[in-house]
């Protein structure tokens, strides 16, 4: 079959590269145009592009679909079917009838479980037991296209945003792969999904890290795992951020205000919360790298005592 891939962002990378070390014959690839990064903000490939430049696939990157041109050039291709994974780009109903086949979403939740931008953190943040890949055939809807083939995976005490990321990025390449051949073999078959159960997964914001030390210890420790490594988790001392990269929900009564400093130890910090204790155990002040409690200790600074008040 002719395929022709769309993504950007390194999850959709591994999964076109599982493509081409599987010998599928991707006969275009298509990426958000190129963007400034690092300190000199020079133009750099996507990880999708980078990928497909390496295979000698030619790279698409136009800023819309929504053009006659732009479906033009996709219509040259003579695409049977169409792998689309976190390409960014709203596809219009003109692209999803071009490939005979149709669009097949690799996306990162149990549909309908989690829709929209961010269903691998939000699945950590709402304290999920399990999540996985579903691949779907899409529609003018958002991710609401009958699902093909799922793939589950337990969402483990210790996952962050980044771990669940990279191990469902793998998953994907892998259940996209057995899909295809699902499809050639006329076996992939559609169920439709139960709209009741659908939940919205709200792209990230920076605003949402700052601790509410009013919640449950274990919402708290939750949100400090689904939002590392980015945007990240932080509060407020004397007037300076603070970020938390790790923390563990403790099950103790802090008998103080949420938000308290409780103790100083070189194993965490124990702060009170609404219900419950976090205990931090790395951390990272204003100008500075990452560090445990015990380098705070062995560094001499007279921070986050206990007694003293986080916001």
């Amino acid at each position: 079959m002719r395929i022709v891939f769309a993504g950007t962002p390194d999850f959709a990378a591994i999964a076109l590269k599982a493509l081409v070390d599987h010998r599928h014959d991707v006969v275009g690839v298509y990426s958000q145009p190129d963007r400034p990064a690092g300190r000199g903000r020079k133009l750099t490939p996507t990880p999708v592009k980078q990928v497909a430049l390496d295979a000698n696939i030619p790279v698409f990157q136009p800023p819309s679909l929504k053009t006659p041109e732009a479906q033009q050039q996709l219509r040259d291709l003579r695409p049977d079917v169409m792998i689309v994974a976190a390409y960014g780009l709203i596809l219009p109903q003109a692209v999803l009838a071009i490939p005979s086949h149709g669009c097949l979403n690799i996306h990162a939740s149990l549909l309908p479980r989690w829709r929209g931008a961010a269903p691998i953190h939000r699945a950590i943040e709402a304290g999920d037991p399990e999540t996985g890949i579903t691949i779907m055939q899409m529609d003018e809807g958002l991710d609401t296209g009958a699902m093909l083939l799922k793939v589950i995976t337990a969402i483990e005490d210790g996952d962050t945003g980044g771990s669940l990321h990279d191990r469902l990025a793998e998953q994907g390449g892998k259940a996209i792969v057995k899909a295809l051949a699902l499809l050639k073999k006329g076996e992939l078959q559609g169920e439709a999904q139960n709209n009741d159960l659908a939940c919205y997964a709200h792209k990230l914001s920076k605003d949402e890290g700052h601790i509410d030390w009013n919640l449950e210890a274990s919402a708290i420790e939750r949100l400090v795992r689904a939002f590392n490594p980015w945007p990240g988790t932080y509060t407020d001392f004397n007037g300076q951020r603070v970020r938390i990269h790790q923390a563990i929900a403790l099950d103790e009564s802090p008998g103080q205000v949420p938000g308290t400093v409780l103790k100083r130890q070189r194993d965490g910090i124990d702060v009170a919360c609404g219900t419950g204790v976090l205990r931090i155990t790395s951390l990272q002040l204003p100008g500075a790298r990452a560090q445990t409690p015990n380098d705070l200790i062995n560094g001499g600074k007279e921070l986050l005592l206990p007694g003293q008040e986080l916001n």
